[in-house]
């Protein structure tokens, strides 16, 4: 096989596991595991954008799908999840 064959292999493998990574992302259910899934399927469009030989938009990706974007998330869901409880009337 001649590298050409070998790339092209390559290729087809990392836009499957992209094409996973998308379906999983869209299964997922509950909230911290769907962050930590798309934190995955960020890494994993690196790979892609690696692969496809575009190390400018691979760092993008590094820096905003798989590090700022999960923290951002999992910062919200945090927030979210601290509801003060309701007043409740004296009677």
């Amino acid at each position: 096989m001649n590298n050409a064959a070998l790339m092209d292999v390559l290729q087809v493998t990392v836009l499957v596991l992209v094409a996973a990574g998308a379906f999983a992302v869209v299964r997922t259910k509950d909230r911290v595991r769907l962050v930590l899934v798309l934190s995955v399927y960020g890494l994993l469009l690196a790979i892609l954008f690696f692969v496809f030989q575009a190390p400018d938009v691979t760092l993008s990706e590094l820096a905003v799908g798989a590090v700022a974007l999960p923290l951002i998330l999992l910062l919200a869901i945090a927030k979210v999840s601290e509801r003060p409880e309701p007043k409740r009337p004296r009677s």
